[in-house]
Protein backbone atom coordinates (compact mmCIF):
# COMPACT_ATOMS: atom_id res chain seq x y z
CA UNK A 1 0.00 0.00 0.00
CA UNK A 2 1.49 2.98 -0.39
CA UNK A 3 1.88 6.26 1.97
CA UNK A 4 -0.41 7.98 2.81
CA UNK A 5 1.10 10.96 1.74
CA UNK A 6 1.47 9.47 -1.91
CA UNK A 7 -1.90 11.05 -3.75
CA UNK A 8 -2.54 10.22 -7.06
CA UNK A 9 -5.13 12.81 -8.82
CA UNK A 10 -6.96 11.50 -11.96
CA UNK A 11 -4.89 14.62 -13.53
CA UNK A 12 -1.64 12.95 -12.65
CA UNK A 13 -3.05 9.10 -13.62
CA UNK A 14 -3.92 10.54 -17.20
CA UNK A 15 -0.62 12.00 -17.53
CA UNK A 16 1.40 8.64 -17.02
CA UNK A 17 -1.28 6.90 -18.76
CA UNK A 18 -0.92 9.08 -22.19
CA UNK A 19 3.08 9.09 -21.71
CA UNK A 20 3.01 5.06 -21.21
CA UNK A 21 0.85 5.42 -24.83
CA UNK A 22 2.99 7.57 -26.34
CA UNK A 23 5.75 5.51 -25.68
CA UNK A 24 4.37 2.60 -26.86
CA UNK A 25 3.26 3.75 -29.79
CA UNK A 26 6.46 4.99 -30.83
CA UNK A 27 7.93 1.70 -30.22
CA UNK A 28 5.44 0.10 -32.38
CA UNK A 29 3.65 1.77 -35.39
CA UNK A 30 3.79 5.22 -36.63
CA UNK A 31 1.62 5.13 -39.22
CA UNK A 32 -1.00 2.67 -37.35
CA UNK A 33 -1.43 5.48 -34.92
CA UNK A 34 -1.52 8.08 -37.59
CA UNK A 35 -4.26 6.44 -39.95
CA UNK A 36 -6.13 5.46 -36.96
CA UNK A 37 -6.84 9.05 -36.15
CA UNK A 38 -7.98 9.52 -39.80
CA UNK A 39 -4.68 11.32 -41.30
CA UNK A 40 -3.63 10.96 -45.01
CA UNK A 41 0.36 10.24 -44.67
CA UNK A 42 2.07 11.88 -47.29
CA UNK A 43 5.68 10.46 -48.24
CA UNK A 44 7.85 10.08 -45.54
CA UNK A 45 7.47 13.10 -43.25
CA UNK A 46 4.62 14.84 -44.49
CA UNK A 47 0.19 14.24 -43.99
CA UNK A 48 -2.84 16.05 -44.08
CA UNK A 49 -6.07 15.77 -42.55
CA UNK A 50 -9.35 16.78 -42.92
CA UNK A 51 -10.59 19.79 -40.55
CA UNK A 52 -13.77 19.59 -38.53
CA UNK A 53 -14.72 22.73 -40.12
CA UNK A 54 -13.97 21.49 -43.85
CA UNK A 55 -16.30 18.85 -42.80
CA UNK A 56 -18.68 21.33 -41.05
CA UNK A 57 -18.85 23.95 -43.82
CA UNK A 58 -19.47 20.90 -46.53
CA UNK A 59 -22.74 19.63 -44.75
CA UNK A 60 -23.66 23.22 -44.63
CA UNK A 61 -23.05 24.46 -41.06
CA UNK A 62 -20.54 26.87 -40.14
CA UNK A 63 -17.08 27.05 -41.01
CA UNK A 64 -13.45 27.82 -39.59
CA UNK A 65 -13.05 30.60 -37.52
CA UNK A 66 -10.53 31.73 -40.21
CA UNK A 67 -13.54 32.64 -42.83
CA UNK A 68 -15.17 34.76 -39.87
CA UNK A 69 -12.13 36.44 -39.88
CA UNK A 70 -10.02 36.22 -42.92
CA UNK A 71 -12.43 34.88 -45.14
CA UNK A 72 -11.13 31.69 -46.22
CA UNK A 73 -12.94 29.26 -47.22
CA UNK A 74 -13.12 26.25 -44.93
CA UNK A 75 -14.18 23.63 -47.47
CA UNK A 76 -11.81 24.64 -50.05
CA UNK A 77 -8.55 24.33 -47.27
CA UNK A 78 -6.23 21.52 -47.21
CA UNK A 79 -4.76 21.45 -43.83
CA UNK A 80 -1.44 19.50 -43.62
CA UNK A 81 2.24 19.21 -41.89
CA UNK A 82 5.50 18.85 -44.08
CA UNK A 83 7.14 17.82 -40.74
CA UNK A 84 4.98 14.98 -39.18
CA UNK A 85 7.57 13.81 -36.24
CA UNK A 86 9.64 16.72 -35.87
CA UNK A 87 9.06 19.92 -33.64
CA UNK A 88 11.44 21.57 -31.50
CA UNK A 89 8.74 21.94 -28.32
CA UNK A 90 6.52 19.78 -26.99
CA UNK A 91 3.50 22.18 -25.54
CA UNK A 92 0.90 20.84 -22.85
CA UNK A 93 -1.61 22.59 -24.49
CA UNK A 94 -0.93 20.46 -27.56
CA UNK A 95 -3.90 18.12 -28.69
CA UNK A 96 -2.24 16.28 -30.96
CA UNK A 97 -0.25 12.83 -30.97
CA UNK A 98 3.31 13.82 -29.70
CA UNK A 99 5.36 11.40 -31.66
CA UNK A 100 8.17 13.73 -32.40
CA UNK A 101 11.53 11.95 -32.89
CA UNK A 102 13.70 14.40 -34.04
CA UNK A 103 14.64 18.03 -35.19
CA UNK A 104 16.03 16.67 -37.99
CA UNK A 105 14.33 15.27 -41.43
CA UNK A 106 16.71 12.54 -42.71
CA UNK A 107 15.80 12.07 -46.58
CA UNK A 108 13.19 15.17 -47.62
CA UNK A 109 10.61 14.89 -49.86
CA UNK A 110 10.47 17.46 -53.41
CA UNK A 111 8.43 20.10 -52.60
CA UNK A 112 6.35 19.52 -55.74
CA UNK A 113 5.44 15.66 -54.98
CA UNK A 114 4.11 16.40 -51.29
CA UNK A 115 1.52 19.34 -52.79
CA UNK A 116 0.35 16.86 -55.35
CA UNK A 117 0.20 13.83 -52.87
CA UNK A 118 -1.28 15.98 -50.30
CA UNK A 119 -3.75 17.36 -52.85
CA UNK A 120 -5.02 13.94 -53.65
CA UNK A 121 -4.99 12.34 -50.18
CA UNK A 122 -7.17 15.16 -49.09
CA UNK A 123 -9.17 14.57 -51.75
CA UNK A 124 -9.47 10.62 -51.38
CA UNK A 125 -10.39 11.80 -47.32
CA UNK A 126 -13.14 13.90 -48.26
CA UNK A 127 -14.31 11.55 -50.72
CA UNK A 128 -17.22 10.46 -48.95
CA UNK A 129 -19.43 13.43 -48.74
CA UNK A 130 -19.87 13.35 -52.73
CA UNK A 131 -22.74 11.05 -52.27
CA UNK A 132 -23.84 12.77 -49.26
CA UNK A 133 -27.06 14.17 -49.38
CA UNK A 134 -26.60 16.96 -46.83
CA UNK A 135 -22.86 18.01 -49.09
CA UNK A 136 -24.73 20.31 -52.17
CA UNK A 137 -23.08 19.76 -55.28
CA UNK A 138 -21.70 22.93 -56.04
CA UNK A 139 -19.95 22.77 -52.72
CA UNK A 140 -18.38 19.31 -53.58
CA UNK A 141 -17.07 20.80 -56.58
CA UNK A 142 -15.53 23.53 -54.90
CA UNK A 143 -13.92 22.02 -52.33
CA UNK A 144 -12.30 19.51 -55.36
CA UNK A 145 -10.29 22.58 -56.26
CA UNK A 146 -7.90 23.55 -53.31
CA UNK A 147 -7.76 27.19 -52.49
CA UNK A 148 -5.94 27.28 -48.99
CA UNK A 149 -3.13 25.52 -47.43
CA UNK A 150 -3.01 25.89 -43.53
CA UNK A 151 0.75 24.33 -42.65
CA UNK A 152 -0.72 23.72 -39.69
CA UNK A 153 -1.23 20.22 -39.06
CA UNK A 154 1.66 19.22 -36.39
CA UNK A 155 5.10 19.32 -35.70
CA UNK A 156 7.19 22.37 -36.19
CA UNK A 157 7.20 23.51 -40.23
CA UNK A 158 10.06 25.57 -40.48
CA UNK A 159 12.39 22.10 -39.95
CA UNK A 160 11.66 21.36 -43.89
CA UNK A 161 14.44 22.91 -44.98
CA UNK A 162 12.43 23.43 -48.54
CA UNK A 163 9.32 25.30 -46.86
CA UNK A 164 10.12 28.28 -49.46
CA UNK A 165 9.20 25.67 -52.45
CA UNK A 166 6.55 24.29 -50.93
CA UNK A 167 4.85 27.35 -50.50
CA UNK A 168 5.84 28.53 -54.20
CA UNK A 169 4.42 25.55 -55.62
CA UNK A 170 1.33 25.90 -53.74
CA UNK A 171 1.33 29.94 -54.89
CA UNK A 172 1.58 28.44 -58.60
CA UNK A 173 -1.30 26.23 -58.25
CA UNK A 174 -3.32 29.47 -57.28
CA UNK A 175 -3.26 28.32 -53.44
CA UNK A 176 -2.77 30.83 -50.58
CA UNK A 177 -0.62 29.51 -47.90
CA UNK A 178 -0.84 30.16 -43.46
CA UNK A 179 2.02 28.79 -42.12
CA UNK A 180 2.17 28.22 -38.02
CA UNK A 181 5.37 28.73 -36.41
CA UNK A 182 6.75 28.08 -32.78
CA UNK A 183 8.89 30.67 -33.83
CA UNK A 184 12.43 28.74 -32.46
CA UNK A 185 14.28 28.80 -35.83
CA UNK A 186 14.42 32.39 -36.56
CA UNK A 187 16.75 32.45 -39.25
CA UNK A 188 14.55 30.10 -41.46
CA UNK A 189 11.57 32.81 -41.47
CA UNK A 190 14.95 35.77 -42.31
CA UNK A 191 15.50 34.23 -45.38
CA UNK A 192 12.05 31.79 -46.11
CA UNK A 193 11.39 33.38 -50.07
CA UNK A 194 8.02 32.96 -50.73
CA UNK A 195 6.69 33.66 -47.62
CA UNK A 196 3.45 32.33 -46.99
CA UNK A 197 0.28 34.96 -47.71
CA UNK A 198 -0.05 34.57 -43.70
CA UNK A 199 2.10 34.19 -40.73
CA UNK A 200 1.46 33.12 -37.64
CA UNK A 201 3.81 33.42 -34.58
CA UNK A 202 2.38 31.04 -31.09
CA UNK A 203 2.93 33.76 -28.08
CA UNK A 204 2.11 31.25 -25.29
CA UNK A 205 5.29 31.83 -22.81
CA UNK A 206 4.82 35.39 -21.39
CA UNK A 207 7.95 34.51 -19.34
CA UNK A 208 11.40 32.66 -19.61
CA UNK A 209 10.15 30.18 -16.90
CA UNK A 210 6.70 30.13 -18.16
CA UNK A 211 7.91 29.49 -21.42
CA UNK A 212 10.33 26.17 -20.75
CA UNK A 213 7.51 24.96 -18.53
CA UNK A 214 4.87 24.78 -21.04
CA UNK A 215 6.26 24.55 -24.36
CA UNK A 216 9.24 21.98 -23.13
CA UNK A 217 11.12 22.91 -25.92
CA UNK A 218 13.82 20.81 -26.81
CA UNK A 219 16.92 23.41 -27.81
CA UNK A 220 18.76 25.09 -25.62
CA UNK A 221 18.39 28.18 -26.79
CA UNK A 222 14.61 28.28 -27.80
CA UNK A 223 13.95 31.11 -25.27
CA UNK A 224 16.16 33.41 -27.17
CA UNK A 225 15.31 32.07 -30.48
CA UNK A 226 12.14 33.05 -30.30
CA UNK A 227 12.59 36.68 -28.69
CA UNK A 228 14.47 37.22 -32.34
CA UNK A 229 11.86 36.03 -34.16
CA UNK A 230 9.49 38.58 -32.00
CA UNK A 231 11.68 41.34 -33.61
CA UNK A 232 12.03 40.23 -36.94
CA UNK A 233 7.93 40.07 -37.28
CA UNK A 234 7.79 43.80 -38.66
CA UNK A 235 10.32 43.30 -40.87
CA UNK A 236 8.71 40.71 -42.96
CA UNK A 237 6.75 41.39 -45.84
CA UNK A 238 3.75 39.19 -45.13
CA UNK A 239 0.70 39.23 -43.24
CA UNK A 240 1.40 38.37 -39.36
CA UNK A 241 -0.77 37.19 -36.82
CA UNK A 242 0.24 36.50 -33.06
CA UNK A 243 -1.65 33.80 -31.65
CA UNK A 244 -1.70 33.51 -27.86
CA UNK A 245 -2.92 30.04 -26.58
CA UNK A 246 -4.24 30.94 -22.97
CA UNK A 247 -4.05 28.07 -20.64
CA UNK A 248 -5.80 29.64 -16.77
CA UNK A 249 -3.90 29.52 -14.07
CA UNK A 250 -0.54 28.81 -16.25
CA UNK A 251 -0.09 31.62 -19.00
CA UNK A 252 -3.09 33.71 -18.57
CA UNK A 253 -3.36 36.46 -18.53
CA UNK A 254 -0.03 38.04 -17.76
CA UNK A 255 -1.54 41.61 -19.42
CA UNK A 256 2.13 43.44 -19.09
CA UNK A 257 4.33 40.71 -20.56
CA UNK A 258 1.97 40.01 -23.56
CA UNK A 259 2.04 43.95 -24.38
CA UNK A 260 5.75 43.76 -24.21
CA UNK A 261 6.05 41.11 -26.96
CA UNK A 262 2.58 42.31 -29.01
CA UNK A 263 4.52 45.60 -29.27
CA UNK A 264 7.87 44.13 -30.19
CA UNK A 265 6.42 42.01 -33.14
CA UNK A 266 3.52 44.41 -34.32
CA UNK A 267 1.68 42.30 -36.03
CA UNK A 268 -1.47 43.24 -37.99
CA UNK A 269 -3.56 40.41 -36.01
CA UNK A 270 -3.91 39.22 -32.66
CA UNK A 271 -5.54 36.28 -31.98
CA UNK A 272 -6.25 35.37 -28.21
CA UNK A 273 -7.27 31.22 -28.11
CA UNK A 274 -8.59 30.14 -24.94
CA UNK A 275 -7.25 26.02 -24.49
CA UNK A 276 -9.41 23.20 -24.55
CA UNK A 277 -9.25 20.17 -22.94
CA UNK A 278 -9.07 17.61 -25.94
CA UNK A 279 -6.84 14.31 -27.39
CA UNK A 280 -3.81 14.14 -25.81
CA UNK A 281 -3.06 17.24 -23.93
CA UNK A 282 -5.93 16.04 -21.88
CA UNK A 283 -2.74 13.66 -19.99
CA UNK A 284 -0.89 17.23 -19.15
CA UNK A 285 -3.35 19.67 -18.45
CA UNK A 286 -7.30 19.64 -16.63
CA UNK A 287 -10.57 20.93 -17.26
CA UNK A 288 -10.12 23.74 -15.02
CA UNK A 289 -7.32 25.33 -17.10
CA UNK A 290 -9.85 26.38 -19.79
CA UNK A 291 -10.80 29.92 -20.07
CA UNK A 292 -14.23 31.00 -20.63
CA UNK A 293 -15.26 32.82 -23.92
CA UNK A 294 -15.69 35.46 -21.97
CA UNK A 295 -12.36 35.35 -20.32
CA UNK A 296 -10.65 35.49 -23.28
CA UNK A 297 -12.92 38.27 -24.86
CA UNK A 298 -12.17 40.39 -22.10
CA UNK A 299 -8.02 39.80 -22.06
CA UNK A 300 -8.75 40.06 -26.10
CA UNK A 301 -10.31 43.56 -25.78
CA UNK A 302 -8.01 45.03 -22.68
CA UNK A 303 -4.92 44.14 -25.43
CA UNK A 304 -7.06 46.19 -27.71
CA UNK A 305 -6.87 48.49 -25.57
CA UNK A 306 -3.58 48.56 -24.73
CA UNK A 307 -2.35 48.29 -28.05
CA UNK A 308 -4.25 50.76 -30.23
CA UNK A 309 -6.23 47.95 -32.02
CA UNK A 310 -9.55 47.36 -33.12
CA UNK A 311 -11.80 44.88 -31.52
CA UNK A 312 -12.70 42.57 -34.88
CA UNK A 313 -14.52 39.51 -34.18
CA UNK A 314 -14.67 36.53 -32.24
CA UNK A 315 -16.05 32.66 -32.61
CA UNK A 316 -17.80 31.47 -29.37
CA UNK A 317 -17.34 27.51 -30.31
CA UNK A 318 -13.64 27.92 -30.92
CA UNK A 319 -13.21 30.18 -27.94
CA UNK A 320 -11.32 32.55 -29.96
CA UNK A 321 -11.45 36.20 -30.41
CA UNK A 322 -9.08 38.50 -33.03
CA UNK A 323 -7.78 42.14 -32.90
CA UNK A 324 -6.70 44.28 -35.81
CA UNK A 325 -4.32 46.84 -36.19
CA UNK A 326 -6.39 47.49 -39.68
CA UNK A 327 -9.64 45.90 -40.06
CA UNK A 328 -10.51 46.90 -43.73
CA UNK A 329 -6.65 44.84 -44.34
CA UNK A 330 -8.48 41.27 -42.56
CA UNK A 331 -10.46 39.63 -44.92
CA UNK A 332 -7.99 38.33 -47.79
CA UNK A 333 -8.78 38.64 -51.68
CA UNK A 334 -7.21 35.14 -52.88
CA UNK A 335 -6.34 36.16 -55.84
CA UNK A 336 -4.88 39.07 -55.20
CA UNK A 337 -2.37 37.29 -52.33
CA UNK A 338 -1.54 34.61 -55.31
CA UNK A 339 -1.00 37.59 -57.81
CA UNK A 340 1.16 39.48 -55.30
CA UNK A 341 3.45 36.85 -54.13
CA UNK A 342 4.04 35.77 -57.76
CA UNK A 343 5.10 39.73 -58.43
CA UNK A 344 7.62 39.16 -55.52
CA UNK A 345 8.70 35.66 -56.63
CA UNK A 346 9.75 37.04 -60.42
CA UNK A 347 11.20 40.09 -58.51
CA UNK A 348 13.40 38.36 -56.45
CA UNK A 349 14.62 35.93 -59.13
CA UNK A 350 15.92 39.03 -61.52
Amino acid sequence: MLPEHVVFSRFRLQRVYICILNLFLMINNYEAVYKKQHYGLVGSHSAVKVCHWTKSELLGKAPCYKNTFYGIKSHQCIQMTPALNQCSENCDFCWRFQGFDSMHINEEDDPEFILEESIKAHLKLISGFKGNPKVKKELFEEASHPRHMAISLTGEPTLYTRLGELIEAATRRGITTFVVTNGTMPKVLETLNPLPTQLYVTVAGPTKEIFNDVLHPAIGNAWENFNKTLDLLPSLDTRTVIRHTMVKNVNFPFYDEYEKMDRRADPDFIESKGYVHVGQSAGRLSYENMPTHDEIMEFSSTMAKRLGYFEYADRFESRVAMIAKNPETARINVDAEIQKTLKKLELSSD
